[in-house]
């Protein structure tokens, strides 16, 4: 998918960006992968040998340039969060496969990077608490259950009720939207529950899940939020948890528009908005 290059170059060419705030994440190692996943599965899908069914359930076919690309973008967030932990707020350039559960992929996504960046950290001693803001237009089913008996770990979905997942799982706390829903009343749902997660979880490091699928022109969405709607409701997220004093790690989440170029501008509002957020309050 040529996405993630495109919207590198874009910030950069934009000034987004600089050359010396890019970094490049490396290949966690398999051991990193089963803190979250089980062994038979993360070497059937590393290894090609995954029964046609479950590649089926993930949705894309298998290549090595896959296998590559989707276990770097893990690295991607596991060193997004170690460097917002550092630096207050940090951004991956990919991310927020939150579909994918212990033992199966799904919904485009194979391996859950912020379930793993999760566990890993924790492990490191680096983090105890965690708040999941997760506003992909989807539900987070597979962190939800990953994390379903986690009492550091606050998962907060708000997504369209009537959209994949058809069976959903159970957030500590879920938003159902209806169909349609607009800039206005999304933004006033939204904020009438971050603020006070935020002040309840007190979390050690905020991970944002900021899927530009919500999009009223996206193929898969269902939501009517416009441009100005995205990049209010990203400079919100950050701008609140930034002013409370809480690091916050960013990834794209979904998109899927018709027009490629529209679709990677809209996903570089969230690195536009923590540009701004930074300057002010990092």
């Amino acid at each position: 998918m040529p996405k993630f290059k495109l919207l590198r170059d874009l910030l950069v060419r934009d000034g987004v960006i600089g050359e010396d705030q890019l970094y490049q994440p490396g290949r966690p190692p398999q051991a990193w992968l089963e803190l979250v996943h089980e062994m038979a599965y993360v070497r059937a899908y590393c290894g090609g040998t995954l029964d046609a069914m479950a590649q089926r359930r993930i949705g894309l076919p298998w290549s090595e340039g896959l296998v590559r690309r989707t276990c770097t973008a893990v690295g991607g967030t596991i060193l997004t969060a170690k460097l917002a932990l550092n630096h207050g707020l940090a951004c991956n350039t990919a991310g927020g496969t939150h579909h994918a559960f212990p033992g199966h992929g799904s919904g485009f996504c194979i391996f859950n990077d912020i379930a793993i960046a999760t566990r890993l950290l924790q492990a490191q001693n680096l983090l105890k608490t965690v708040l999941v803001v997760d506003l992909d237009v989807h539900q987070g089913d597979g962190t939800a259950w990953i994390f379903r008996d986690d009492p550091t770990v606050f998962t907060f979905s708000m997504h369209c009720a009537v959209n994949f997942p058809g069976r959903k799982q159970i957030s500590d706390l879920d938003i159902p939207l209806d169909e349609g829903t607009e800039d206005d009343e999304y933004l006033a749902k939204l904020a009438a529950h971050l603020p006070g997660l935020i002040i309840q979880v007190k979390p050690d490091l905020v991970f944002y899940d900021a899927g530009v699928d919500p999009h009223r022109d996206d193929r898969l969405g269902k939501l009517a939020l416009t441009d100005e709607g995205l990049y209010r409701r990203d400079h919100y997220v950050l701008k609140t948890c930034a002013q409370a004093g809480y690091p916050v790690a960013c990834v794209i989440g979904g998109g899927y528009g018709k027009d490629m170029n529209a679709l990677i501008y809209r996903h570089s509002y969230l690195h536009r908005a923590a540009r701004e957020v930074y300057r002010q309050y990092c």
